[in-house]
């Protein structure tokens, strides 16, 4: 892949500067320099494989855990020929030798982009001026769809929980923030993704409370109990109830406490 400007020489490592490997939506593909590449059909899995392990992987293990049915000579051929595919389609952005093979450290991967989000959330380390939702959320609470090999499905599930999470995170830091309006939206957010994940009922009895609307916590917690009584046959948890009892403080922002460490730079709470 050529993506260095034409004046300036190539470093010894062959490194692509500017590339980002998408891997949210419906169709994988590499960009650098306003150019998108089409990644071979017979190269994704190796490619994604890769770049969701972000480190030296040994040849036969990549070979036995992408073509797992038959003998490891054909394993191997196979990972030849999606090597061989990806360098005839331009796409220059694994470093490999007789051993191993990785992602070359150069190449932006956007699902990091999203946990990067994700992460400084759930820490409390984003400033209140900042609290966004991520470009990528939504695609990134279905990574790799139609993919069903137990490498990607256990990165999706772990890639949507880390979302999840952030969602509630960034509803707690704008209640915090004293945008009580964002903080529902964003809570009624993840309560629409996973409308059985009690964390996102908190997080939205939360933003309720602290404008005051207790009504509105009383009918999410009646439509929110029937539900888990029919899906699965149990009671909401003690928190929520506390959460609706009389006397709970209307206007707090400590009923949903953000997940992971507390710490926070968005400020207090509203009085």
């Amino acid at each position: 892949m050529s993506v260095l400007p034409s004046e300036a020489p190539a470093p010894a490592s062959g490194a692509v500067i500017g590339c980002v490997l998408h891997l949210l939506g419906d169709r994988p593909y590499v960009s650098a320099e306003d150019r998108r590449y089409e990644i071979p059909e017979g190269s994704k899995r190796l490619l994604i494989f890769l770049a969701l392990h972000r480190r030296p992987i040994e040849r036969r293990r990549v070979a036995g855990a992408l073509w797992p049915v038959g003998s490891e000579e054909r394993a191997a051929g196979n990972l030849r020929s999606a090597l061989w595919r990806l360098r005839g389609a331009d796409i220059d952005v694994l470093l490999a030798d007789k051993t191993s093979l990785k992602l070359r450290d150069e190449v932006t991967v956007d699902v990091e982009l999203v946990s990067a989000w994700a992460t400084r959330l759930i820490e409390s380390l984003v400033p209140a001026q900042e609290l966004a939702l991520s470009p990528y959320w939504t695609e990134a609470l279905d990574l790799l769809p139609g993919w069903y090999e137990d490498w990607a499905l256990m990165q999706r599930e772990r890639l949507r929980q880390r979302v999840l999470h952030a969602l509630e995170a960034l509803s707690h830091g704008l209640l915090l923030a004293g945008r009580c309006a964002e903080a529902v939206d964003v809570a009624l957010t993840a309560v629409a993704v996973e409308p059985l994940r009690e964390s996102a009922q908190r997080a939205l009895f939360a933003a309720h409370l602290a404008e005051g609307n207790r009504v509105e916590v009383l009918r999410c917690f009646t439509a929110y109990r029937a539900l888990v009584r029919r899906e699965l046959g149990i009671e909401p948890g003690p928190g929520l109830f506390t959460m609706i009892r009389p006397g709970h403080g209307a206007g707090r922002v400590t009923a949903a406490p953000a997940p992971g460490r507390q710490r926070t730079l968005v400020g207090r709470s509203p009085a």
